[in-house]
């Protein structure tokens, strides 16, 4: 077959790989740890090249996953919840863990073990699926949900990631959902190009929570050099269509991303580091702090099941 599934130990991570034999492409999931993306490779003209900027070795991992978060699932919110506070309902909530700002940030999920349920591999395709059972482990969730994501790789260096999200309590819950990639296409940052097709940004306060606001955004609308710019903003589309979010390219080697907004994913957030060796392009389901704003915030119901779908496709001359 075209397409092939492996699992590997490669410095303490045990990895599920999803290969295209006849590309050469692969994507490598880490299940126990958020089923983060571990890595994206490509044949490039300087030989294999991983596009994510991952985790060294387990011990690298459990030192910095809560410092970078870098890589893995945001559930049940994503970004900055402020004070790590909200209402909902008739009752007020707050998370345990905290940032160092005092803010809740990025979910719950970043460090659990996901159960694989599901191997695929055909002519056309090679997918994984992978479950984590949430049951109120944190005081600011009280709640019970099932997360399940399935990461397809086919053709064309195309990998889809459809997440489904299910209420398991016996009242509504508050869900976001999104992803947090960092990635790097060689070299610095300032020499890359990047467009995004997002007309709206979201105002944000000193303490990057957003005020409610919309506003007009003109930056990056179509291709141009990154340069020295500071980004740690979120934006918002609402185009419905398969043309890409996002591009992110390296004119040096060649090296591409383009991000697709396939379901549910109306906000990117995009975020340089200030070693400008890689870049977070994060699709999210909301705004930062939707628990508090409820800019794009899904309330689920008992026994609601709901999806999100996005996709990268990773390509070089």
């Amino acid at each position: 077959m075209r397409f092939i599934i492996e699992h590997r130990i490669e410095n303490g991570l045990l990895l599920i790989v999803l290969s295209d034999k006849q590309s050469k492409i692969e994507a490598a999931i880490l299940p126990s740890f958020g089923a983060l993306l571990h890595s994206f490779v490509i044949s490039s003209p300087s030989g294999l090249f991983n596009v994510i900027d991952n985790y060294a070795s387990l011990e690298d991992l459990k030192t910095n996953l809560r410092i970078s978060h870098k890589g893995p699932k945001l559930s049940p919110f994503v970004c900055r919840l402020r004070k790590g506070k909200y209402h909902f309902g008739n009752s007020a909530f707050e998370f345990q863990k905290k940032f160092s700002d005092g803010s809740a940030i990025h979910g719950l999920l970043a460090d659990k073990p996901f159960e694989v349920t599901d191997e695929s591999a055909t002519d056309c395709s090679a997918s994984a699926t992978m479950l984590f059972r949430y049951r109120a482990e944190d005081a600011g969730y009280p709640f019970h949900y099932t997360c399940a994501v399935k990461y397809e790789l086919s053709e064309n260096g195309f990998l889809q990631i459809e997440t489904k999200v299910q209420n398991e309590s016996a009242a509504s819950i508050p869900m976001a959902d999104g992803w947090h990639p960092y990635f790097t296409l060689g070299g610095k940052v300032n020499d890359w190009e990047m467009y995004f097709t997002a007309p709206w940004m979201v105002e944000f306060n000193a303490e990057l929570i957003p005020t409610g606001k919309l506003i007009a955004n003109k930056n990056f609308l179509k291709p141009e050099k990154i340069g020295n710019t500071f980004l740690d903003n979120c934006f918002f589309s609402e185009q419905h269509n398969d043309e890409a979010v996002c591009m992110l390219s390296n004119p040096a080697n060649g090296l591409q991303v383009s991000f697709f907004a396939i379901k549910n994913y109306p906000y990117l957030q995009i975020y340089t580091p200030p070693h400008r060796n890689s870049i977070a392009v994060e699709n999210l389901s909301s705004a930062p702090d939707s628990f508090n704003n409820g800019m794009g915030l899904t309330i689920l119901e008992p026994g609601q099941l709901h999806n999100y779908v996005m996709a990268l496709q990773l390509q070089c001359p």
